[in-house]
């Protein structure tokens, strides 16, 4: 079923299902139709987001397990909601104790039944990885684990294993374990204490004889001969190519989707498997077989089939996979783009250039990141996927003098100058638009005499020659999933942290370089998305989301006044300790304090002000590390640190003088930022999609990357629902955001065809503020929604969210009908137009 709208809930153990039961009347009457549910397979305990699963195939029981589960859709499905789940195809975490597959791989090495399951290379070039797995999971080198005791012999209830540093658990193998098994633990820990001579050999023998070689942390990026989700050890990817694997890891939604229990999935980092085309495809196909055997009584309608995809500037995905469209992030930056003033662009980053040093435009920030990141944390996936390209060179009788290091450079170059996340060549694609353009920008900078080591990789990757197939496909698969991880940490974990022009336009998914769209631009991205994908996503907030909807949408009030925030911001640059910070980060900061206020915070009132600073420290604690300017999640400068954590407080100092001026300038931005917010929430719950509410986002978003995003949500404060037809919401509760939201979701629920199917076409507008208005109209045999909202009105907007009349002059919304609506009178009430017809 295609849900009519949804909204996203963090499941974790302090919200478990049963938590959310008492929602459904809330969420009913707000106009969802599907609860979008954070992932909710057996996962690491402890876990608050679900995305380091131990066991695909079981609902987790910190959740409230199946009964939990089946509790909460029977009690969503009484107030008339489905639900929709997200996934986690990718990887699963491993390196504790907890999860059996990995364990097994473990214990009996290539053998093992789930060795197939994890993306291994069993023949690493590596003589001393040759049939084992490195274990990058000690704090320390192994030698000096070995010797402190940090690794141990145990017997447990499990078996024997090695455990390291109290956490970790290491089962050994089977014939060693037998050849133990006699021993009592009083023998066996003494024949194999560490502590002296005798025991470290035996406990270094027996370590060498394992399936598995376990190294210090620090050696992964360089030794490790296993995928991981990005950087992260402890996620080992999984190879949902295999149709075994594939069908292990979907049981559980399968099954689900059979019973009726969920109407449809949402994919999380599709580009991180080896064919993201062929599993949509296939994925689709075991939904709709599962689908034949639904009771009657399930939600009627094909499976809804996000996926979580990251898309590049003018980069569009493919129909062919099969599936429904993105989980909302181009849309996310496309509105944002929409609310941004393009003239204060040339001010802001001719501003950031002279106060930073660093560059002006994103796209040499984003080269740079690129080039470093591969060199630090993916050194040994780029040798393997050069190596992977070598043999097939060194087969191909014409290309045997091609050397892993050309190659190896090759790669290189060529990711350096990739703006996508994958090519998608490993699909046997004709031509990858992409790619082409990669290659263009690599020419340039090539090795001397190598530019056609990138023709020939080119040429591979597109699938143009090599009789060699499943050789050359497995070298791109190393290719295309080594340039997903790379992207990712290189763009959103790193070069977004670097560029802080606007922070508005450095979120998940964002393209940075642009700066603004006109109405008409983000017209046509709105119609490329709906001819592609009539059901895709919008959101405007995410677990994942580095600063909340409504911060994005106040600090897109600064491009349209640069010169006042400029001259704001000098007045809080230099303020002790600040001049000890990088400039750049005494920017974001200032921008963050900016625009994440809360509007009942008091500048005068200690505890408001000592818990806003606390997640603003939380936040650039970690935004200094992903930056990896100054400090370093591997190697955090701490003094470093305290002193963006000093100068925070004291900006937040109550009664000061800086906090008082900060107030003020909030103030002043504040109702602009609240007309954008409650259009952003208006555009994304009528344009063609499917629309996704996040968790809290029914009010103000005041909040900041993860984990901040994902604190506890007070629903008793979002009910009785506020209505626009009841009296006047109020805005600086939040509640005028609420109605409106709820308006454009009564009006989906009155008529879902309009929305499902409904044309979208932009209306003119005509004035002297006409570039001020979006509008739009929805339209489906015989009825009509018209819809507007006001842009880069902040100089013109009140305390109360009044326009003023004047202002608008003679600009009007020119309806479809031929009739002339006065922008005056279109915003006299509210900052925004819904009107039937």
């Amino acid at each position: 079923m295609i849900p009519r709208a949804t909204y996203r809930l963090q499941f974790h153990k302090d919200f478990p299902f049963a938590a959310a039961e008492p929602l459904a009347p809330y969420l009913r009457d707000l106009g969802i139709s599907h609860v979008y549910a954070s992932p909710i397979a057996a996962a690491r305990a402890g876990s608050t987001h679900g995305y380091d699963g131990i066991d695909p195939a079981r609902i987790n029981p910190e959740l409230g397990g199946e009964e939990g589960f089946r509790g909460l859709a029977a009690t969503l499905k009484a107030h008339g909601i489905g639900i929709v789940v997200d996934i986690v195809p990718n990887h699963l975490a491993v390196g504790g104790a907890d999860n059996r597959w990995w364990l097994s791989v473990l214990e009996r090495g290539a053998a093992s039944p789930f060795a197939r399951y994890f993306d291994i290379d069993w023949t690493s070039a590596d003589v001393a990885l040759r049939g084992k797995l490195l274990a990058p999971f000690l704090g320390v080198p192994l030698d000096e684990a070995l010797r402190s005791g940090a690794i141990r012999l145990v017997r447990d209830a499990e078996g024997m294993a090695l455990v390291a540093h109290d956490t970790h658990r290491f089962p050994i193998r089977p014939e060693d374990r037998e050849a133990l098994a006699e021993l009592d633990d009083h023998t066996l820990a003494r024949q194999f204490d560490a502590a002296t001579p005798e025991g470290y050999t035996q406990l270094a023998k027996l370590h060498a004889r394992q399936h598995y070689r376990l190294a210090w942390w620090r050696t992964a990026a360089d030794r490790i001969n296993w995928r991981r989700f990005f950087d992260i050890t402890e996620l080992a990817g999984l190879r949902v190519e295999d149709p075994e694997v594939f069908d292990a890891v979907h049981a559980l939604p399968l099954r689900l989707y059979a019973e009726g229990l969920i109407d449809g999935v949402r994919v999380d980092h599709v580009d991180g498997l080896a064919d993201p085309p062929g599993y949509g495809r296939r994925l689709r196909a075991a939904l709709e077989e599962a689908g034949r055997h639904r009771p009657a009584d399930a939600n009627p309608g094909p499976p809804w089939l996000i996926v979580e995809k990251i898309l590049g500037a003018g980069e569009r995905l493919p129909v062919d996979w099969a599936t429904d469209g993105t989980s909302g992030y181009d849309f996310m930056d496309q509105v944002s783009a929409l609310q941004h003033a393009p003239a204060g662009a040339a001010p802001l980053t001719a501003h950031w250039q002279a106060l930073s040093g660093r560059p002006g435009e994103f796209e040499a920030e984003e080269t740079l990141a690129r080039d470093q990141i591969l060199d630090w944390a993916f050194p040994g996936q780029l040798e393997a996927a050069a190596g992977a390209f070598e043999r097939l060179a060194t087969l191909e009788g014409d290309h045997c003098d091609v050397t892993a290091g050309m190659l190896r450079r090759g790669i290189a170059t060529l990711l350096r100058a990739m703006r996508v996340y994958r090519s998608y060549g490993s699909a046997a694609l004709a031509d990858s638009p992409a790619l082409r353009a990669a290659r263009a920008v690599a020419q340039a900078s090539a090795a001397p005499g190598e530019a056609f080591v990138l023709d020939l990789l080119c040429d591979w990757i597109e699938g143009r020659r090599s009789p060699y197939h499943s050789l050359r496909r497995e070298a791109v698969q190393r290719f295309e999933q080594l340039s997903a991880p790379l992207s990712a940490k290189a763009v959103e974990d790193t070069a977004f942290y670097r560029y802080a022009r606007l922070l508005s336009r450095t979120d998940v998914g964002f393209s940075a370089d642009t700066f603004s769209l006109s109405p008409a631009d983000f017209a046509a991205r709105v119609a490329i998305r709906s001819g592609d994908h009539l059901h895709a996503m919008l959101t405007t907030a995410t677990h994942d989301h580095k600063r909340g909807e409504d911060v994005r949408a106040r600090l897109a009030v600064l491009s349209e006044l640069p010169e006042a925030w400029i001259a704001a911001s000098e007045r809080w640059m230099d303020m002790p300790p600040g001049e000890t910070l990088l400039p750049g980060d005494r920017y974001a900061i200032l921008q963050t304090v900016v625009g994440a206020w809360p509007l009942d915070l008091d500048a005068n009132e200690p505890a408001g002000l000592q818990a806003f600073a606390v997640r603003v420290i939380d936040w650039s604690r970690k935004a200094m590390r992903e930056a990896k300017l100054r400090s370093f999640w591997a190697q955090p400068d701490e003094a470093y640190e305290a002193a963006g954590a000093e100068f925070i407080r004291a900006l937040l100092a109550p009664g000061s003088d800086a906090a008082q001026d900060l107030a003020a300038f909030v103030r002043r931005i504040a109702p602009g930022g609240a007309v954008n917010a409650v259009a952003q929430a208006v555009l994304r719950s009528t344009l063609p999609g499917v629309p996704d509410l996040y968790q809290g986002c029914d009010l103000w978003d005041w909040s900041l990357v993860d984990p901040d995003n994902r604190r506890p949500v007070d629903y008793a404060a979002r009910m009785p629902m506020a209505r626009l037809g009841e009296g006047t919401p109020g805005w600086p509760d939040g509640r005028l955001k609420q109605a409106a939201i709820a308006e454009a979701l009564h009006l989906r629920r009155a008529d879902p065809a309009l929305f499902a199917a409904g044309d979208f076409a932009l209306l003119e507008t005509a004035g002297a503020r006409a570039g001020h208005l979006f509008a739009f109209a929805r339209r489906h045999e015989g009825r009509t929604l018209l819809v507007a909202v006001p842009l880069h009105c902040a100089t013109a907007v009140d305390a109360d969210l009044r326009i003023d009349p004047d202002w608008w002059g003679d600009t009007a919304i020119l309806a479809p009908d031929g009739a002339r609506i006065p922008a005056h009178d279109a915003f006299a009430e509210r900052p925004f137009l819904l009107r039937q017809g």
